[in-house]
């Protein structure tokens, strides 16, 4: 009998100053298990970004852009509107550069996200679910007016899709030299990634083909009707096509600026609902088969991945967005009917020896 040999690793070759040197790089995983014959499948993780998601990226150049410009000042407290994952990357970023920081969230994300946000030195200022989106947004406007607090902007910065161009995007690009990459899949939040990504891939990889998913009950794109702005491109009022989705992070209940340039560019190829349960589904068996710990929002991608992957020529190559952990949706429907005790297998199990068994409570 032969055994292969035992894996070995040497360490990154460097010497890193601080832990924002470590966004960025996240690895591109074939998918074995799940992949139907004759494609390679492929997922893009992002929880190996240091706060566990892609919104490290933006978060760290929203910062150091505004330090380069001169708009963010020394001790001066940053401001912004999340869902979570972006307040976690800039909790992470003003942790390490000494910016107090102030998160405006909707009560309707999980609470495990405002956990992480305040362990990391963040405030989180709750508004009600009712008022969506839009009013966590507009409350951090509110706030950063009245104390003179530096406003991050993440659905209308340009610093936004920049990182993603400059990175993002760059690593796609020499992870597939020489390969085919025939489809990238991702869903939209700000639309940051999908902006950056278009810019380089039209460029660069002409022949693939972005594919643009949104909540199929939140098809903000799907119908046609313009967001409201204000004369600096920040939204007007909620969009009518949004109803409450399960998809935490993406299709905020208006169509950022970020992702307007996408829309008038036509930086994708098409557009594919994705089902709320399906994201959940699909996100569940990553995890189950693959050993992928990822959340709603990589599932839903994953969901639109394997309905190309089931009607591409054979030979096709097809990348998609993870954009954060599972670790993040512990007490969201992903995580519905995981139980904490053991199940009746695992009693039977420990009853099937004598010892060290948990007395019947």
């Amino acid at each position: 009998m032969t055994h292969a040999s035992i894996r070995t690793t040497q360490g990154r070759g460097r010497l890193y100053d601080t832990i924002l040197d470590t966004v960025g790089d996240t690895p591109a995983i074939r998918i074995n298990n799940l992949a139907p014959e004759g494609v390679r499948l492929y997922v893009k993780a992002e929880f190996f970004n240091p706060g566990a998601s892609v919104k490290d990226r933006l978060a760290l150049n929203i910062i150091e852009a505004a330090e380069r410009a001169g708009t963010l000042k020394p001790g001066q407290t940053v401001v912004e509107a999340t869902s979570g994952n972006t307040g976690i990357g800039l909790a992470m970023v003003c942790a390490q550069k000494g910016y107090p920081l102030v998160v405006t969230m909707a009560d309707s994300f999980s609470v495990e996200r405002r956990r992480l946000m305040r362990i990391l030195g963040a405030k989180v200022v709750l508004t009600p679910r009712a008022q969506k989106g839009t009013g966590m947004y507009m409350k951090a406007v509110e706030l950063a007016r009245t104390h003179g607090w530096f406003l991050a902007r993440q659905f209308e910065t340009s610093a936004n899709a920049d990182i993603h161009e400059a990175t993002t995007a760059r690593e796609i690009i020499n992870d597939f030299a020489g390969d085919r990459l025939d489809y990238v899949v991702t869903g939209y939040g700000t639309g940051g990634t999908v902006a950056g990504l278009a810019r380089v891939l039209r460029q660069e990889r002409p022949e693939t083909k972005i594919i643009l998913s949104e909540p199929a009950n939140a098809a903000l794109i799907a119908s046609g009707v313009a967001q409201g702005r204000g004369p600096d491109g920040a939204p007007v009022g909620s969009h009518p096509a949004f109803e409450p989705h399960p998809i935490q992070g993406w299709t905020p209940d208006f169509i950022p600026l970020v992702l307007q340039e996408v829309l008038d560019s036509g930086g994708y190829h098409s557009l594919v609902p994705v089902k709320g349960t399906d994201g959940i589904a699909w996100a569940r068996q990553l995890a189950a088969r693959e050993g992928i710990l990822t959340g709603i929002s990589g599932g839903s991608s994953f969901a639109i991945a394997m309905q190309i992957a089931e009607q591409a020529p054979k030979g096709s190559v097809i990348l998609a967005m993870l954009p954060d952990t599972g670790e993040r949706y512990l007490s969201t429907p992903l995580f519905e009917g995981i139980p904490e005790d053991m199940d009746d297998e695992e009693r039977a199990l420990s009853n099937s020896t004598p010892g060290y068994q948990m007395a019947a409570g």
